[in-house]
């Protein structure tokens, strides 16, 4: 059966809806990997397009029998593809070395063996040859949900409707990325950023060194693009990364006049990161960051300025180094 192309809805980022309209609301964990619509026309065979629209079905060859776990009712489900942890955990970092191997066949089979990937599945947009976008939520997780698709490479997380708060305290407390929120009478808006699927990123702050920065481009000349910035462990500076967003333009301005101030020809990171054109400044400005998740590495991911310590010396500044990086 020939399927539709449906591009995959987006939520909005924002904050839990007002308490009073809290049952009116599903809650699913946020997940950290590889958005997917998936094709399964019925007749054996699967289909994977990513948000991009481009088919990465031979990026995740462990995924393939789930054609012959719905055997032959047509369906497009939307789901994410996801690579665990030792602790079961979503790692965005491991499943990069899955990502991108869609030409690539036979380094993909490879790679299934040493990282294998699962799906999880959150929706129901197409089933049994009727289109279900007009559909109310509620309704297509139920329909979704009776297929009862749990298996070795995919399964169907249950999604909690209220207690918000609740949910997105458990995320929080389990290291989790976040909360998506999902209005229970909310229809399939394809390819569209929505109100009505909400998403809660939980994020974290701690106070770093700024060691160098990258200058910035265009309207920016002049002024620092990003600021490099680390962590000191065991006497060193470690780098943890780049960042560049959060200033007003005053304070990028501010901010410019300081690290000039500060100018070295000297390295303060040990060891040396590679960052090609990095200017480099004594380390004695501390900042404060909000960020996502560490990569194995100790790399921050998804920083942003928060705000100057001038309260604080670099050697008050708190580390939070992984223990193999010390």
């Amino acid at each position: 059966m020939e399927l539709p192309l449906i591009p995959p809805m987006l939520a909005t980022a924002g904050t839990l809806p007002p308490a009073a309209q809290d049952a009116r609301w599903a809650y699913e964990t946020k997940q950290d990997g590889q958005r997917v619509v998936v094709y399964l026309p019925g007749d054996g065979s699967v289909l994977l397009r990513a948000r991009s629209g481009q088919d990465i079905t031979a990026a995740y060859p462990e995924l393939a029998p789930l054609a012959a776990a719905l055997g032959d009712t047509p369906a497009v489900l939307d789901g994410e593809v996801l690579a665990l942890d030792e602790r079961g955990r979503a790692d965005f970092q491991l499943l990069q070395s899955r990502m991108g191997l869609a030409h690539a066949p036979g380094r993909a089979a490879h790679r299934a063996a040493r990282v294998p990937v699962h799906l999880v599945l959150f929706d129901a947009l197409h089933l049994a040859g009727r289109s279900l976008l007009r559909t109310p939520y509620a309704d297509r997780r139920g329909r979704l949900t009776d297929l009862a698709l749990n298996g070795p490479s995919w399964s169907t997380p249950a999604a909690l409707v209220g207690h918000g708060e609740q949910a997105l305290r458990a995320t929080r407390e389990h290291g989790l990325e976040g909360l998506v929120c999902k209005r229970l009478d909310s229809v399939y808006e394809p390819g569209s950023r929505s109100r009505a699927w909400i998403k809660i990123r939980n994020m974290r702050s701690e106070d770093v060194v700024v060691g160098g920065w990258l200058p910035g481009k265009g309207r920016l000349g002049g002024l620092p693009g990003a600021v490099l910035v680390g962590q000191r462990a065991a006497g060193r500076l470690r780098y943890v990364g780049g960042v560049g967003t959060g200033w007003s333009e005053g304070e990028r301005t501010e901010l410019a006049g300081l690290l000039a101030a500060a100018a070295s020809d000297v390295c303060p990171f040990d060891p040396v990161p590679r960052v090609p054109g990095a200017r480099w400044v004594v380390p004695r400005l501390v900042g404060e960051v909000r960020y996502s998740t560490r990569t194995r590495e100790g790399m921050l991911r998804q920083p942003s300025w928060l705000r100057l310590r001038p309260d604080l010396t670099p050697e008050e500044s708190a580390a939070d180094v992984p223990d193999d990086l010390v």
